[in-house]
């Protein structure tokens, strides 16, 4: 049996995860390098008004440790980042956490990795678990004079809570799911808001009920039920929601454009404002976006939608090609994240001095969202071309790290202490995922963050049973394997 030595990347959802499997399976010797001063990924960076989590919180659970206690179907991220604090705690992970010091470089020199951090703390692992997340890396647009606003702006994901908003002129540009739920939660507190859209989005209802202290209790006393709870949302969402999405002409599909479609003919009063919310493309193209109150907060009367382009940014506020200009105390940039990015800009050096940056230089490809051709004994969590856009990313976590400890088995039993995917196997399954990818709701004709430079959808284009077959067991002859 070999000693190993691991380094994961990054302390959200997944570098948890990796760290608690590890202990599980025995392994004690490995750090977990984490930039910021806590763990938390994504539900510690974001935290704006409103912030929640589109996935069922029974579901949005580690399957080893469910949560009673959640006070809503989908609770907020405040609750979300408590709850993975306190699983960190309960497994006794501190001692293993490296916070505040970023890595910046991995090369696999002489069978191992070599590890720099921005401090100039350097490490050695045998295999590395990067669980750096998709969305870390905001989106900034380059608007005209942005630099020149005299008021406060910034980043959702970078939200500055000293800055008071309450009474105030807001501006909000961007309509995807956290510009949605910025808009519910704060349209009744802001003096004028204004939501600059450049593309209208579907809408999917969904009310968000309290869970009772009964409810919450009987989830306490009986953990029979609290699986039964998690099981069966699995299982809805796989079969309801997320294998609709891969058949664009699914009666899932057809389902979900007619309740969307409802949701803005029923809930839109005047109809000027009901076809500008319209979009022109099919529902689920883009991320389907889930809220229970955004038709109702754009309509208050101190609420506006604007859909004329904006022009440049000023001093006083954003000027639209129209030639208004909409004055403004605090402008929120809703724009998203750079989704290509993954590990970068983490210098990452494979087997003969092959760098990430010219192996992905047109874009990110992985075989299985796992691993790279050259880049031995360094596993990926939900890297790319994965289930991002119609799972539990949790689900989809803790399947992977039980497919990539198999591999590890090999290294801890000598049989391969060199674990590489095949140029060859990786290509294959690329050539058949793009070819699935062109019946997917994601090909049917929009512009998402989802697709590629091709045009072509970045993610899972198969069902979730073709992902959990994939998933039980690595086929060896896919891999390299050095003794």
């Amino acid at each position: 049996m070999q000693d190993i030595r691991f380094a994961i990347l990054g302390a959200g959802m997944a570098g948890v995860l990796s760290a608690i499997k590890l202990l599980e399976a025995g392994f004690r010797d490995f750090t977990v390098y984490e930039k910021a001063d806590r763990l938390g990924g994504t539900w510690r960076e974001n935290t704006y008004p409103g912030i929640g989590c589109d996935v069922p919180s029974h579901l949005y659970s580690y399957s080893f440790a469910l949560n009673p206690a959640w006070s809503h179907r989908y609770s907020p991220g405040d609750e979300i980042q408590a709850y993975f604090e306190r699983v960190a705690d309960e497994h006794g992970l501190e001692r293993y956490f490296r916070f505040g010091d970023e890595v910046v470089r991995c090369a696999f020199e002489d069978g191992r990795w070599r590890i720099e951090t921005a401090s100039g703390h350097r490490d050695t692992a045998d295999i590395v678990i990067a669980a750096t997340g998709v969305l870390h890396h905001p989106n900034l647009p380059a608007f005209d004079g942005l630099a020149s606003f005299a008021g406060a702006a910034f980043h959702s994901a970078r939200w500055d809570h000293s800055v008071p908003i309450d009474g105030r002129r807001v501006g909000v540009i961007g309509t995807g799911s956290t510009a949605v739920q910025i808009t519910g939660a704060i349209t009744d507190r802001v003096a004028r808001y204004s939501l600059f859209q450049r593309t209208a989005q579907w809408i999917m209802p969904q009310e968000n009920p309290a869970y009772s202290a009964d409810e919450q209790s009987g989830f306490r006393s009986d953990p029979a039920l609290l699986r039964t709870t998690h099981d069966d949302l699995s299982r809805l969402f796989a079969e309801g929601f997320a294998s609709g999405l891969v058949d664009a002409d699914s009666p899932a599909m057809q389902m979900i454009a007619e309740a969307c479609l409802a949701n803005l003919e029923e809930n839109v009063r005047d109809p000027e404002l009901k076809e500008r919310l319209r979009p022109t493309y099919r529902a689920a193209c883009k991320r389907l976006v889930i809220s229970p109150n955004f038709y109702q907060a754009i309509q208050r009367p101190n609420a506006e939608l604007v859909t004329t382009a904006i022009e440049r940014i000023e001093q006083s506020g954003v000027r639209t090609r129209d030639g208004r200009l909409h004055e403004l105390d605090v402008l929120v940039l809703a724009t998203g994240f750079k989704t290509d990015r993954f590990m970068r800009p983490i210098e990452i050096v494979g087997r003969g001095g092959a760098r990430l940056d010219d192996v992905w230089e047109k874009r990110p490809i992985a075989y299985l969202s796992i691993a790279i051709p050259g880049f031995p004994n360094l596993f990926m969590l939900n890297g790319p071309n994965g289930p991002v856009g119609n799972f539990s990313l949790i689900e989809v976590a803790e399947i992977q790290f039980a497919y990539i400890l198999k591999l590890i088995e090999l290294h801890r039993s000598g049989r391969a202490r060199e674990i590489a995917v095949s140029e060859a196997a990786t290509q294959q399954l690329e050539a058949e995922r793009v070819e699935a990818a062109r019946s997917t709701i994601w090909s049917s004709g929009c512009r998402s963050w989802y697709l590629d430079d091709r045009g072509v959808p970045a993610t899972w284009p198969w069902t979730f049973e073709r992902f959990r077959a994939e998933m039980a067991a690595p086929k060896l002859d896919a891999y390299e394997l050095a003794p």
